[in-house]
């Protein structure tokens, strides 16, 4: 497990995408990123399948929010897959935790930030990632599925560019689920507006299953992941020449 740094939030990506800087400077962010995206794909290349869970930092234990996290969490390890959240507080570390206590194995993507972001304690393996899209690759490129719990301005970010990728054939057909139809209500008439408006197909409507059964979420999954694209758990044995 990787041991726990000083790290600070990166002032290279936010000063990229203010404007141009000299190529120089371009040269030496992309080696950066190129750096980045190796350590990921190292650290994490043998934790098999993965569900991705995404949700608020801001919910505690209280919450009903955090307790249906922490069960869905726990039922997505009995399938056999990998648990991976953001790896932060709240309904990160409601789902690593119910993953975690229930025997399987628990993942983070920490990104660095300046409050809230800190890797919670159920969590197997993690890794800190300074960029944001280099943090969302690897949130999405090992799951199979996609779960959106209730959440905030960075919670719909990682629902849309998941929808985007599948709806433009970037990625298979993975499913995404919303949980709570209450709270994502708004969100889901919203959506149902761009497809009365064909600013996007009707046939898109059918990536999203909104529920509010941790068992409907699950039976989804194992049709939708599971039997879809024939999974089966595996065991990785890392070669030593790859470190």
């Amino acid at each position: 497990m990787e041991k726990p740094r000083q790290y600070r939030l990166s002032k290279s990506e936010s000063l990229f995408v203010r404007g141009p800087l000299t190529r120089l400077k371009n040269l030496f962010f992309t080696f950066k990123v190129q750096y980045n995206f190796i350590r990921a794909f190292q650290k994490m290349h043998f934790i098999g399948p993965c569900v991705t869970v995404f949700g608020s930092a801001r919910f505690g234990p209280e919450t009903e929010h955090y307790k249906s996290a922490e069960k869905i969490g726990a039922e997505i390890a009995k399938l056999g897959f990998t648990v991976m959240t953001g790896g932060g507080p709240g309904v990160m570390e409601a789902a690593n935790k119910g993953a975690y206590e229930a025997g399987g194995y628990s993942v983070g993507s920490n990104i660095v930030l300046p409050i809230e972001q800190k890797p919670n304690p159920y969590l197997h393996k993690w890794i800190y990632i300074p960029y944001f899209f280099v943090r969302k690759v690897i949130l999405i490129k090992y799951s199979y599925a996609f779960v959106v719990m209730p959440g905030g301005i960075g919670t719909l970010d990682e629902l849309f560019e998941a929808l985007t990728l599948i709806q433009n054939k970037i990625i298979n057909n993975f499913p995404i689920v919303i949980f709570d139809t209450e709270y994502h209500k708004e969100l889901y008439h919203h959506i149902q507006v761009m497809s009365q408006n064909e600013s996007i197909s009707p046939e898109d409507m059918s990536l999203l299953f909104v529920t509010d059964s941790v068992e409907e979420l699950i039976e989804h999954l194992k049709k939708h992941a599971i039997k879809k694209f024939g999974l089966k758990k595996q065991e990785y044995k890392p070669q030593r020449w790859f470190g």
